[in-house]
């Protein structure tokens, strides 16, 4: 299998599999939620909602994305990617703000826990699927760059550190009758996914605004070109990502005596050399004869 076909595999088991997760959740969370009447883990129940719809939002986007280019979208389908992911951050702003007010109204009125070891269970439950899913997810990102899986896993790793506190509002509040503790997690939950939101749209943002890649893979970009045979320089670099492809363009300085044949077997082994270190990439190479006095306002390599 090439390493595409394999990547595109592994971003839509990823996608079904947090999906899968989310419904698992959704439904221990629901009994526990009715039994101790907790609105730490009523927060829990409501996030994995939110975490099942922003889900099947993901898996419809990796699928839309991972379509082949066509006629009528020459640079294929991978901004669908960010713009889940900008979906996904406002479930989890939404989720946030819910539960903030949620959680101030048991501050102001504090109710009793019921049925703690209940919750306690499901809540261990759910940290272990949730760390099974989050490995899983850490994994394909490492593997396949997607914008789509690390909102998704970013999200499910909160979800973590929200289980943890629900566990111990749930504890603290029976172990040391004080009803506080509970909303007051909740609250604190709260402002943790606020950040997150904020984490993952500001990602997502800049794919859709077609911002530069990385500086250091701009110079991993700039070091390749330059350490290849027979290039005097390159000029024009531009770069951006879209879902999990990447596009790189540049100018390349030869010999202005090399033939247009040479010229382009030069190119050639530029674009062969880029392709090996990245992989996901569309690369388009423009040759140019060096010393020519021409204007680029745009980028060249000095300004690195």
């Amino acid at each position: 299998m090439s390493e595409g076909k394999s990547s595109a595999v592994l971003i839509k088991n990823a996608a079904a599999a947090s999906t899968g997760a989310a419904f698992v959740l959704i439904a221990a969370k629901l009994v526990a939620s009715v039994m101790t009447d907790s609105v730490a883990l009523l927060s829990s129940l409501i996030d994995s909602s939110l975490d099942a719809g922003a889900s099947l939002l993901n898996l419809w986007a990796v699928r839309t994305s991972l379509t082949p280019a066509d006629s009528g979208h020459r640079f294929g389908h991978g901004k669908v990617e960010p713009l889940a992911a900008l979906g996904q951050a406002a479930f989890i702003a939404g989720s946030a703000i819910l539960l903030i007010f949620q959680s101030i109204q048991y501050i102001i009125h504090p109710r009793r826990i019921d049925n703690v070891n209940v919750g306690m269970g499901v809540m261990a439950f759910s940290v272990a699927v949730t760390l099974c899913l989050i490995v899983f997810q850490r994994y394909v990102v490492k593997k396949t760059n997607s914008v789509a899986i690390e909102a998704d896993h970013a999200h499910y790793a909160g979800d973590i550190l929200m289980s943890l506190s629900v566990m111990a509002s749930l504890f603290v509040s029976v172990r040391f009758n004080f009803r506080y503790a509970d909303p007051i997690f909740a609250f604190l939950i709260a402002v943790y996914l606020v950040f997150s939101a904020c984490r993952v749209a500001k990602k997502a943002l800049g794919q859709l605004i077609d911002a530069e890649l990385p500086v250091e893979e701009k110079h991993k970009i700039a070091d390749i070109v330059l350490n290849a045979p027979e290039v005097l320089g390159l000029h024009d670099l531009r770069t951006r990502s879209s879902g999990t492809q990447w596009f790189i363009q540049l100018h390349l300085e030869l010999n202005p005596l090399f033939t247009l044949a040479k010229a382009h077997a030069v190119a050639d082994n530029v674009e062969k050399l880029l392709t090996n270190a990245f992989p996901n990439a569309e690369i388009i190479i423009h040759q140019d004869p060096a010393g020519l006095n021409e204007h680029h306002p745009q980028w060249c390599y000095e300004q690195l």
